[in-house]
């Protein structure tokens, strides 16, 4: 099951039941079964405070994710700045929902096991969310 969690922000449209039904076929797409994804959306700040508290990381994200997938089911967290979302968003000229999108399906793809440290990852990650951002429905059919 995937859930929406929103702390010290609103998102303006956002609709959680399409964002569901597109997550899961993107964790089904990727040959798995989809467990509990639990994506909370928050402000920078908070953001900040799980990167130093969990990783020791000093710095503003737009994502963090933690992954507690098992036997192909995948299970995590995702917590999503939009503050930084809003920011790479205006950076980029795109506008902010699609720039949400990436970001979501980002951390999915990450919990599918897909990384992207390497520039070979990063390109093989990029193309995995250019694909599932394709297939996203803006509204049900």
């Amino acid at each position: 099951m995937i859930e929406f969690s929103f702390i010290n922000v609103e998102v303006p449209g956002f609709n959680s039941e399409l964002f569901v039904l597109w997550l899961t076929k993107t964790v089904q797409s990727e040959s798995f079964k989809c467990g509990d994804i639990t994506v909370v959306f928050c402000d920078d700040e908070y953001l900040l405070a799980i990167n130093r508290s969990y990783l020791n990381h000093d710095y503003y994200t737009d994502i963090i994710t933690f992954d507690y997938c098992e036997n192909g089911l995948v299970n995590g967290d995702l917590f999503v700045s939009v503050d930084r979302v809003k920011e790479n968003a205006e950076s980029l000229a795109l506008v902010f929902e699609e720039e949400l999108r990436r970001v979501c399906v980002h951390g999915v793809l990450h919990l599918c096991g897909y990384k992207d440290k390497t520039d070979d990852e990063k390109k093989e990650m990029t193309f995995k969310e250019d694909f599932y951002l394709g297939r996203y429905v803006s509204r049900e059919t």
